[in-house]
């Protein structure tokens, strides 16, 4: 009976102190979230992105213009109380277009992001775990296209688009699968490498004596541990595929007229006349792409610090 009573109390108090280990030792998601979240910058990055985000997708419904309703009594003009941003050379309403542009521009960035980290994180992952000559065959083809300039192949791709005389709206689709085909190869490398670092592993030697599938094994195990490294670079390819696309539409070889971009409102600063006297054609996109990639390069940043336990230059 003493016995019992004593393993009781052990039991409870044990049970008692529970709630104060957890506080002592919070989640690793946990902790990242308030190394991130003393990182100001980033913390200001993500708020100015959020507003953004919901300008873009909120803003033309309220607008009172129509994004593509030109007024030829108005072309060309100045910011002012009723266009806040000025119009262009057909008299459309630059704010509105604008917003409308973002929503494009930042989908665009999105999915094509989503797209490549999907492709490369698997090929990445199945070349590190299975080796041999699946991880020959992927990673050759992964060299090969590395070597190839990004741009004078997104721009050569472009040209074919338009002699295809692809419409504007599968354009847009177009120009994504484009971004990611030419942004999965430097992703699968580095997930490529840190398969290879993990696989040896002691928790991987124990998931094999435990005769766990390859299947679980991978997914289970191996690719968890690699989520803060996918993070940072998913944030990363946002911003590259923003510049990408901005640069193609730029040329016209992206996303073309009457669907606007950030990239094709640029084209006004091709014009010296509309470049020196009519600075709002040109600047509001201008200083959208610069802003919104700055904001996202910035919060990678943070992403990297906050998710790597090693990083000790977070601001305390």
């Amino acid at each position: 009976m003493l016995v019992t009573l004593f393993f009781g109390r052990r039991r409870r108090w044990r049970q008692a102190q529970l709630p104060a280990l957890a506080q002592l030792s919070p989640p690793p998601a946990a902790q990242a979230w308030r190394r991130l979240r003393r990182h100001r910058p980033a913390m200001i990055s993500l708020a100015l992105l959020v507003l953004l985000a919901l300008l873009c997708l909120i803003g033309p419904s309220l607008s009172p213009w129509r994004d593509d309703a030109g007024d030829v009594l108005n072309i060309n003009q100045a910011p002012s109380g009723a266009h806040w941003l000025g119009t262009d050379f057909l008299g459309r309403d630059i704010c509105t277009r604008l917003l409308l542009a973002g929503r494009i521009s930042l989908t665009i960035g999105l999915v094509s992001m989503l797209l490549s980290v999907t492709l490369g994180y698997v090929l990445g992952a199945l070349a590190g775990y299975l080796g041999g000559v699946a991880d020959r065959l992927i990673m050759r083809f992964a060299d090969l296209l590395m070597t190839i300039p990004g741009l004078p192949l997104l721009i050569i791709m472009g040209a074919m688009l338009t002699e295809l005389d692809v419409s504007p709206d599968y354009r847009i689709y177009m120009v994504m699968i484009m971004l990611s085909l030419l942004g999965w190869p430097s992703l699968a490398r580095l997930v490529r490498g840190q398969i290879l670092s993990l696989r040896e592993r002691d928790f991987m030697l124990a998931t094999e004596v435990l005769g766990l599938s390859t299947w679980r094994r991978l997914f289970g195990h191996l690719l968890p541990n690699t989520v803060p490294i996918l993070v940072v670079v998913a944030t990363m390819a946002v911003a590259n595929a923003i510049l990408s696309e901005s640069a193609l539409s730029y040329l016209g070889l992206g996303v073309v007229p009457p669907t606007p971009s950030w990239g094709n409102m640029m084209d006004a600063a091709n014009s010296l006349i509309d470049f020196q006297r009519r600075p709002w054609l040109w600047m509001p996109p201008g200083l959208a792409i610069f802003v919104t990639v700055v904001a996202i390069n910035i919060l990678g940043d943070g992403l990297r610090d906050a998710l790597d336990p090693k990083m000790n230059g977070v601001t305390r």
